[in-house]
């Protein structure tokens, strides 16, 4: 059964395309049985979906990206056609490789953005849940988090903010030590604002208010983090009252004054406050800057700070792309391991019958009288000429057909010399048996079978 890695991203599909096939957490149960329910090409099936991509991670027989090509395409009724332009299909080595570059943020719009890892692992538990997760994709699952997490450990690659609502919040992060006991003053109700609530929301912000000059806006957006909501117009009374200020309002003039500010520091008692002005024009006046207490940022001064955490982010992302290719490598080695297990489990089996065989005979022999010491070294030495006589017929074969990959590969096992000369191995193969089964039978004293 082959690794299967379908999909469509923000760099193949339009936002329009991505948000038609987009599956919300709450139908993903329902489109992974589907898909193994009407795909008989497809064993095991996990589905990645955000807003920057969807993809399809299965087992399964060759040609089935076809077949999710159709299952999609009638599912979500979107033409065929349309699918075909903006999706990839990655196989095998391929598939491991991208989906760890994937949990990485190796292939993210933001540069190891650090979400993505636990969009990929909640992924892998919702369809394990589901039960369309086997073996393939078990083992699939556990190399891409775990060399995912080896890259966070190893790397920069998530270490340095590289959006400028991120890095606001990770700039009040270093202001205040603990942001859960302040209270956060967001100006605007916009994208940008938007992002600044998620990232303070995440490090566990006191408190948000969001001030827009429509409230109605306001409120929509409060809503979603259980914040309150103001119009810009209430700011002066109640500024006082914020550590953390954050501006993206989209107005053409300063929505708050020099003299408001300074107002709300001396009611503050020195206590400081964290300001960021991302608008353009700016909503802060510059002189703000000037006020003792008062730590702000303009949208330039964060912008430099983007711009050297990315080239950071991208000298890490160089480093993270070894292990990468180290966990691609893993995976198709364990899963070459999982495919030959049956051969390991019968040589294992068959060392252990011809261990119980001989141990079995010895015991015989000792309960019958016999010389202890005797039995003890035959069946030391039948134990090694029995389990190195496959290994050994094998040498004789290769070397007798001239096949030195195999004596080269048998050597670095048994005999691993520098030069990789195996003339002293394979000089010995006969005579060294052959020797063994000599002294089997002249130093020992003979017992006639059973």
């Amino acid at each position: 059964m082959s690794i299967l890695a379908y999909g469509l991203n923000y760099r193949t599909a339009s936002l329009d395309l991505r948000e038609r096939i987009a599956f919300p957490e709450e139908k993903l149960a329902q489109a992974l049985k589907s898909v193994t329910n009407d795909i008989s090409s497809v064993s095991e099936v996990a589905i990645i979906s955000t807003c920057n991509r969807t993809e399809f991670y299965c087992a399964a027989d060759p040609n089935s990206g076809e077949d999710i090509s159709h299952w999609l395409a009638d599912t979500r009724l979107i033409a065929l056609n349309e699918l075909e332009n903006a999706s990839y299909q990655y196989w095998d080595h391929d598939a491991a490789h991208h989906i760890i570059r994937v949990a990485s943020g190796l292939d993210s719009q933001m540069l190891g953005e650090p979400q993505i890892m636990g969009q990929v692992k909640s992924a892998y538990d919702i369809a394990r849940a589901c039960g369309t997760i086997g073996p393939e994709l078990n083992l699939l699952s556990k190399i891409t988090l775990q060399t995912a997490k080896q890259i966070r450990s190893e790397t920069d690659i998530g270490k340095n903010p590289i959006s400028i609502a991120y890095a606001a919040v990770s700039m009040a992060g270093k202001i205040f030590e603990n942001l859960s006991t302040k209270k956060a003053l967001l100006l605007g109700a916009g994208e940008t604002i938007g992002l600044v609530a998620d990232h303070l929301a995440a490090r566990k912000i006191g408190s948000m208010t969001i001030a827009n000059r429509t409230l109605a806006n306001a409120q929509l957006l409060a809503s979603k983090y259980n914040a309150q909501s103001i119009q810009l117009t209430e700011i002066a009374g109640v500024l006082h009252e914020y550590d953390v200020v954050i501006a993206s309002t989209g107005s053409s003039l300063p929505v708050l004054a020099k003299v408001a500010v300074e107002a709300a520091i001396k009611k503050r008692k020195r206590r400081p406050m964290f300001m960021v002005d991302i608008a353009v024009p700016r909503d802060i006046e510059a002189g703000v800057a000037a006020l003792p207490d008062v730590y702000l940022y303009t949208i330039d001064d964060l912008t430099e700070i983007v711009q050297r955490n990315l080239a950071q982010r991208q000298t890490a992302a160089a480093d993270a792309e070894n292990i990468v290719a180290s966990g691609a490598k893993d995976f198709e080695r364990e899963k070459r391991v999982r495919q030959d297990k049956n051969l390991l489990t019968y040589f294992r089996t068959q060392a252990n019958d011809i261990r119980e065989a001989e141990v079995a005979r010895a015991l015989r022999d000792i309960a019958k009288g016999g010389d202890a010491k005797a039995a003890i070294l035959r069946l030391g030495q039948n134990l090694t000429n029995k389990l190195i006589h496959p290994t050994t017929a094998a040498m004789r074969e290769a070397s007798a057909e001239g096949r030195r990959d195999l004596l080269s590969y048998l050597g670095s096992i048994y005999a691993p010399y520098e030069d990789h000369s195996m003339r002293p191995l394979t000089d010995n193969i006969v005579s060294g048996e052959a020797q063994a089964g000599t002294n089997s039978t002249t130093t020992l004293p003979t017992k006639q079978e059973d």
